[in-house]
C-alpha cells in the first residue's frame, strides 16, 4: 500500500520543487496553497505525513500540526520555516511536530528526513492495532499480588508514571522487569505514543549502537539504506533500555550525551538529529558494584537513577505465589486445552519454601509443565519437579525471628493471616462462599475481613 504526503506550502517556486521531488510510485502526494487546504485534505484522507510551512494564508503551520496531531495520530508533521520564525519551530516540536527544517533547505536533507518519517509511521500503524490490547495486557491491574512489597511497587508505579522523570528498573531476571516498565509508559501521557523495547544484551556490542541511533546508507559495510533508530522510533514516547548493565563503555558514553542533549547523530552520519523520548532502563546487576568496579560510568549511573524501582525477587513476596499459580494454571488450561483444577495445600507449601532463583519466569514455567503433562486434576506434591522438592525440604518452615530489636506481633499475624486468604481463595477458585468455608468462618465475616484487608480478588459466587 503506498504512503501519503501531503505538501502544504503558499510559494509556487518552493510547492513545484517540491513536487518534483516528491512525486514518485510509492507515494500518494497531496497539496494545499493554504493551512486551511490542508486541514481539509488531512480530514479527507489517511494522510501518513504533513510536510507544512508554518507562515500560509489562512489557518498557519501550527494550526495544521494541531489539527493533524487531533485528527490522525500516526501521522508526523515536519515544519518549514523561514530564519525569522525558529521560535514557533520550537513551539512546534512542544507541540509534537516530528522536526523543522529552515529555508532555503537542502533538498537532500529534506528528502532524508521525509523517508525516515515515512518509516517511523509504518512502525507506529503497525502498533496502533496492539495499543488497546497492551493497555489491558500491561495495566496494574495485570501485576498479580497482595504481598505487602509487591503493593510498594505499585504504589511507586502510580506516583511516577505521569511524569517524565528517567526510571531505572532494579530486579533480578524473571521478576517482571518490563512488565512494570510497560505499565509504567501505559499509565503516562505518552501512552499514545510507542514504547519502544530494546535487551542490550541481546544484540553484539558492534551493532547495538546502530540499533539504538540509526545508521545512514553506506556508514558500514551491509548498510546499503539508511535505517532509523529506536531512539528516533521513541520521539514523544518511552524506549525501554533492558539489561542496561551489559552496555559497552562507548556506547555508555553515548547514552549520556542523549540524556544530557536530548539529541544524537546517527552511524555515519553528520546531522543532529533531536529526540524527546522518556527513558525507562532495567537491569539484573548490583549498578553501585559496577561503577565501584570501573564497569559502568558513575555520571551515567546518576543520570539514569533518578527514581528507582526495585522489583522484589518471588521468595521476598512468599504471600503472592499462590495467585501467580492460579493464574498461570488458568492460562495454560485455557492454552494448552487441559482442565487442571487447582494445588493441593501440601504442593503449595513446596512452592511457598522454595527458593525460585528463576523468580516468576520459573514458576511460570514449572506450571506450564505440569499443567501439559497431568492434563487434569489437581496438582499433587509428586507433580512438583524432585529438586524443587529437595530444594524446599531443606529450607524447613519459614518463621518470624524475634530479635534484639523485637517484633511488631500485629504485622507478622496479619502476614500469617493474608497468606490463609489467599490459599483458601486459590482452593476455592474465587468462590468466597467456599473459601470462608475453609477458613472457618462465615461469609458476611470474610468479606468485611476483605475489605479491612483491603484485598480485593474476583468473586465466582453465585451469592
Amino acid at each position: 500500500m503506498k504512503k501519503s504526503l501531503l505538501i502544504a506550502e503558499d510559494e509556487e517556486i518552493t510547492l513545484s520543487l517540491l513536487r518534483k521531488v516528491f512525486l514518485r510510485p510509492d507515494l500518494l502526494l497531496f497539496e494545499a496553497r493554504n493551512g486551511t487546504e490542508a486541514i481539509q485534505i488531512i480530514d479527507q484522507h489517511p494522510i501518513d505525513v504533513v510536510l507544512t510551512d508554518i507562515k500560509m494564508p489562512g489557518a498557519d503551520g501550527l494550526a495544521v500540526l494541531a489539527h493533524a496531531r487531533k485528527t490522525l495520530p500516526t501521522a508526523e508533521v515536519i515544519l518549514m520555516t523561514g530564519y525569522a520564525t525558529v521560535e514557533s519551530a520550537v513551539q512546534a516540536m512542544k507541540m509534537g511536530a516530528f522536526h523543522y527544517v529552515t529555508k532555503p533547505f537542502d533538498v537532500e536533507e529534506v528528502i532524508h528526513l521525509v523517508d525516515r518519517v515515512l518509516e517511523l509511521t509504518t512502525v507506529k500503524k503497525e502498533n496502533v492495532q496492539l495499543k488497546s490490547q497492551a493497555r489491558d495486557r500491561y495495566g496494574l491491574q495485570n501485576i498479580i499480588g497482595v504481598s505487602e512489597p509487591t503493593l510498594q511497587v505499585l504504589r511507586l508505579v502510580k506516583k511516577v508514571a505521569d511524569t517524565d522523570s528517567t526510571i531505572l528498573i532494579l530486579g533480578e531476571s524473571g521478576t517482571g522487569k518490563e512488565l512494570i516498565a510497560r505499565a509504567i509508559h501505559y499509565l503516562s501521557p505518552r501512552a499514545e505514543r510507542m514504547l519502544v523495547p530494546i535487551n542490550c544484551s541481546a544484540i553484539p556490542a558492534d551493532l547495538l549502537e546502530s540499533e539504538l541511533f540509526g545508521h545512514v546508507k553506506g556508514a558500514f559495510t551491509g548498510a546499503h539504506v539508511s535505517r532509523t533508530g529506536r531512539f528516533e522510533m521513541a520521539h514523544n514516547g518511552t524506549i525501554f533500555l533492558d539489561e542496561i548493565g551489559e552496555m559497552s563503555p562507548h556506547l555508555q558514553a553515548k547514552l549520556l550525551r542523549v540524556l544530557q542533549e536530548k539529541s544524537f547523530i546517527p552511524v555515519g552520519g553528520t546531522r543532529t538529529v533531536q529526540v524527546d523520548a522518556r527513558v525507562i532502563a532495567a537491569t539484573n546487576k548490583d549498578l553501585d558494584e559496577e561503577v565501584k568496579e570501573g564497569r559502568f560510568r558513575a555520571d551515567l549511573y546518576f543520570r539514569l537513577n533518578v527514581i528507582p524501582v526495585r522489583i522484589p525477587p518471588l521468595r521476598e513476596r512468599i504471600e503472592d505465589i499462590p495467585l501467580l499459580a492460579s493464574h498461570f494454571i488458568e492460562r495454560f488450561n485455557r492454552e494448552k486445552a487441559r482442565a487442571i483444577e487447582g494445588i493441593r495445600p501440601e504442593s503449595f507449601d513446596i512452592f511457598q519454601k522454595y527458593r525460585w532463583p528463576g523468580n516468576i519466569r520459573e514458576l511460570e514455567n514449572v506450571i506450564e509443565r505440569i499443567v501439559v503433562l497431568k492434563g487434569t486434576g489437581w496438582i499433587e506434591p509428586g507433580d512438583i519437579p524432585e529438586k524443587m522438592r529437595r530444594g524446599a525440604s531443606s529450607q524447613g518452615v519459614a518463621a518470624p525471628i524475634l530479635g534484639d530489636s523485637g517484633l511488631d506481633i500485629k504485622s507478622a499475624t496479619e502476614d500469617f493471616e493474608n497468606r490463609l486468604i489467599v490459599q483458601a481463595m486459590s482452593l476455592a477458585k474465587g468462590n468466597k462462599n467456599r473459601a470462608a468455608a475453609l477458613l472457618g468462618l462465615k461469609r458476611t465475616t470474610f468479606v468485611e475481613m476483605l475489605k479491612r484487608k483491603n484485598l480485593v480478588f474476583p468473586d465466582t459466587s453465585n451469592t
